[in-house]
């Protein structure tokens, strides 16, 4: 286990009381990030059905999943024999059954089927079928949506937490600093990724890395004005502009780093004017987070912050982050947006990233941050400046 005992049951604790604030007797979680913060179960089995029963009449949570992971579950969570329960592997993308029939016939069989149940109706891992096949198995039980009740458990970081954050920014270093020493005219972007993803994997001298919930995003020349692309096998050409979204891991737990890079000694004048505004409004806008201040508040220090520019940002500018696997980082609690009331407390983990992407040429910058006791700190210390290769 990568914690204490004594630290997922604080947090199963935390989440039972947040269930019996919203009427639910039953949680059923779906989502590996939540699966893990509760158990921590870690396997790449979430192509197929898996999860975990938190009930308020049962003091540990039941894990459920296919039987060749169940062995998996005993090594990695600390959950007893008793509590992970495996179903056969006929049930494994059958056209005549279903996982979550296994899943029904055990709660009948605790006699749960009477209770209020929440499920996480929007996540990557719970699907359509799996809430059809719920419904149909018990069906004198009420369903309500808790898509995000363990996500908001997790939004204050317990302190061992925070460390795991923190070696992720060692590693973010570390891959940041061999995308810089990679990336040249001439070299494809797939061998840059590739190295990109071995640094990540390899971490650093004290501890390894771990594989990101988001692959290497490499937004290169015309592929600058959006975010989210991935590598070609096209080579890198001079006078261009490189945009990166990378980060670290460590446990599953992230450091996101971005950063832009030029590839010749002088980038245009939008490049250069655009940089200016967005590296200073982010430095303004870190130097008034503290505990106290909400997210909405930190977004509209940004914008005042690049008021006297013709910038404007119309995405969010940025989120809360932690433990994640694919196929995100981010937590699905606060974004640093109008209207979000979210009051910033301590060991909260953000990830601050103002992307401009123009027509012709965009720029990024971040901070990943953890909110402490008078302001903020960094994850990682790395130069916010555009990158260049002359």
């Amino acid at each position: 286990m990568v914690f204490k005992k004594e630290e997922y049951q604080q947090r199963v604790v935390r989440t039972k009381q947040l269930m019996q604030e919203k009427g639910i007797d039953l949680l059923i979680i779906s989502h590996p990030a939540n699966m893990n913060y509760l158990t921590g179960y870690d396997g790449w089995s979430f192509y197929v059905h898996q999860c975990v029963l938190v009930s308020l009449t049962q003091d540990e949570p039941v894990w459920i999943g296919r039987g060749m992971d169940a062995n998996g579950a005993e090594i990695t969570s600390f959950l007893a024999p008793e509590n992970i329960l495996q179903y056969a592997d006929d049930y494994v993308h059958s056209l005549v059954k279903h996982p979550m029939n296994f899943v029904t016939d055990f709660i009948r069989q605790q006699g749960w089927d009477r209770m209020s149940i929440g499920v996480e109706m929007d996540q990557f891992y719970f699907t359509h079928r799996s809430y059809v096949e719920l419904e149909k198995g018990l069906p004198n039980a009420s369903f309500k949506d808790a898509n995000a009740l363990v996500n908001w458990v997790r939004v204050i970081k317990s302190d061992a937490e925070i460390e795991m954050m923190k070696r992720a920014g060692e590693i973010a270093v570390k891959v940041m600093e061999t995308a810089y020493r990679t990336i040249r005219p001439g070299v494809r972007e797939c061998d840059a990724a590739a190295e990109i993803v071995r640094a990540e994997y390899a971490g650093t001298v004290n501890f390894g890395g771990d594989y990101p919930a988001i692959v290497p995003l490499i937004m290169a020349g015309e592929a600058t004005k959006t975010p989210h692309l991935t590598w070609s096998d096209k080579p890198f050409v001079r006078d261009e502009a490189v945009l990166l979204e990378l980060a670290g891991a460590y446990k599953h737990y992230h450091a996101p780093i971005a950063r832009t890079m030029f590839l010749g000694k002088e980038p245009p004048e939008l490049m250069k004017d655009t940089a200016k505004v967005v590296i200073d409004g982010l430095r303004e806008t870190l130097a008034m987070i503290r505990p106290g201040v909400t997210a909405e508040s930190v977004e509209a220090a940004w914008r005042k912050a690049i008021s006297h520019s013709t910038i404007v940002k119309e995405s969010r500018l940025g989120y809360s982050i932690g433990v994640n696997y694919p196929p995100d980082w981010g937590e699905h609690t606060i974004s640093i947006r109008p209207g979000d009331l979210t009051v910033l407390e301590p060991n909260m983990a953000l990830h601050l990233i103002p992307g401009i992407w123009y027509e012709d040429v965009g720029f990024e910058i971040d901070a990943s941050i953890y909110i402490t006791e008078t302001g903020y700190e960094l994850f990682y210390d790395f130069p916010l400046e555009t990158y260049l290769v002359k």
